[in-house]
């Protein structure tokens, strides 16, 4: 991947990474296609058992599933294990997209299912691919990456306007802030843009306010199964 990333190559290697990329593109459309209508939860690796951040994220997981949806995250340790911990302990259905680092991240011990990338950016279409729906917890720059990369498909159309939630007020104000104060004074987003995102330190709140989107906006229905879960509509 490095040396992918240096520049102009042979061409013969740059063939081979193209085929690499390609197949483990193909891996994760054959791991996840049937796993169902996901939440994707993105947050640190970072926080502890005992941080409040992980408690809420586990909240927020536990309250997901029992909605009937299945919970996605990048499948390590954190706020990633919470949302896996909290869906797996209601009975819900629990998926990890992991990711190949220099120092080892293991799948957390909370999953049904994960599939390991080495490459961030396939990674990061395989978080957005099979999600309605998207919680951001507080994180460093790659949860920024996700985040941020999730409201530019949704604000270009490369993906509908499904909901972009910043769970933990106190943590994402000051951005939030940042950004109507420079980028929309500066015209370099819409104010559309920044109110786009559902800021709340309420799980309850955000999921009943998914479960009516889903309803109401992607063609999605409530299924008859143990516990309902989300169908694509006829």
């Amino acid at each position: 991947v490095i040396r992918f990333l240096q520049g102009p190559q042979p061409r013969r290697l740059e063939l081979w990474q193209a085929l690499r990329i390609f197949m483990e593109f193909v891996r994760g459309f054959r791991a996840l296609h049937f796993v169902g209508p996901c939440v994707t939860v993105f947050g640190s690796a970072r926080f502890p058992e005992t941080h409040r951040y992980y408690g809420l994220a586990r909240d927020v997981g536990a309250r997901l599933a029992r909605a009937g949806f299945t919970v996605m995250t990048g499948g390590g340790p954190g706020i990633m294990e919470a949302a896996n911990r909290g869906a797996k302990g209601v009975g819900g259905a629990s998926i990890g997209c992991n990711i190949e680092l220099p120092l080892e991240q293991r799948p957390n011990p909370y999953l049904d299912r994960w599939i390991t990338f080495e490459h961030f950016f396939v990674r990061r279409v395989m978080l957005v691919k099979y999600s309605y729906a998207f919680f951001a917890m507080p994180g460093g720059f790659g949860t920024l990456d996700e985040v941020f990369e999730t409201a530019t498909q949704i604000q270009t159309g490369k993906i509908q306007q499904f909901p972009l939630v910043l769970m933990g007020r106190d943590y994402w104000e000051p951005l939030l802030g940042f950004m109507r104060e420079r980028l929309v004074a500066e015209h370099t987003v819409e104010p559309e843009d920044v109110d786009r995102f559902i800021v709340t330190d309420s799980p309850e709140e955000a999921v009943e306010l998914i479960k009516q989107t889903e309803l109401a906006r992607f063609g999605l229905t409530y299924g008859a199964a143990p516990r309902g879960r989300w169908i694509l509509g006829e």
